[in-house]
C-alpha cells in the first residue's frame, strides 16, 4: 500500500502584475490558510517519507508554512511539479523508490484535481462529491494506492482517504 498526500499551494497575491506566475507569492489570506493548515500536515499518519515541492515561489512558501510538523526527511524542490498537467506528476509519482512508503506534494491545480480523479475516479462518497467541486487552495488530498511498487499506480485503482479544506479548521 502507497499513501499520496497532494497539498494545493495556498492563495497567492495578485499584487504584483508584472510577476511571472512561478514569482508570485502568497497573499496574506494564503499565509493564514497554510497556517491553519500546518496541524493538518502535522497529523498525516504515516507521516510523508518524502516532500515534492514545486518550484514556484507560493507552493514552497506554503510548504515552510507547513513543515514544521514533518518528520526530518528528504524534501526535493523540482521543476517537474511546477505543472498544470497531471500526466508529468504522475511520471514522478511513478518513479518514486519503492522505499518511499509515503509521499507529500506541495502543487498546483488543476494538475493535483485532474490527478486525484484519475487516481480515485470510481470513488462517488461525500469527500470526491466536494473536491469534484473544487480543490480549493491549501486543501490536502490523501489517496490511498494499493499497489507495492509505484510504478504500478493505475488509473482507478486508488481510493480517497481524506479531504481537507482551510474552510474545514479553525482559523482557516
Amino acid at each position: 500500500m502507497r499513501r499520496l498526500y497532494l497539498l494545493r499551494h495556498a492563495k497567492s497575491s495578485w499584487d504584483q502584475p508584472n510577476l511571472e506566475d512561478h514569482d508570485r507569492p502568497l497573499a496574506p489570506r494564503g499565509e493564514r490558510a497554510g497556517r491553519a493548515m500546518a496541524p493538518a500536515v502535522a497529523a498525516l499518519d504515516p507521516p510523508p517519507d518524502l516532500v515534492l515541492c514545486s518550484t514556484a515561489v507560493r507552493a514552497r512558501q506554503t510548504l515552510e508554512l507547513v513543515r514544521a510538523g514533518l518528520p526530518d526527511g528528504p524534501v526535493e524542490i523540482e521543476s517537474a511539479v511546477y505543472t498544470f498537467e497531471p500526466l508529468p506528476l504522475r511520471q514522478r509519482l511513478e518513479a518514486l523508490d519503492d522505499a518511499v512508503g509515503a509521499v507529500l506534494v506541495v502543487g498546483h491545480n488543476p494538475a493535483l484535481e485532474l490527478l486525484v480523479q484519475d487516481l480515485a475516479r470510481d470513488d462517488d462518497g461525500p469527500a470526491m462529491a466536494r473536491l469534484r467541486r473544487k480543490l480549493p487552495t491549501a486543501a490536502l488530498v490523501t489517496l490511498d494506492l494499493p499497489v507495492a511498487h509505484w510504478r504500478d499506480i493505475a488509473a482507478g485503482g486508488g481510493r480517497l482517504a481524506g479531504f481537507i479544506r482551510p474552510a474545514d479548521l479553525d482559523g482557516g
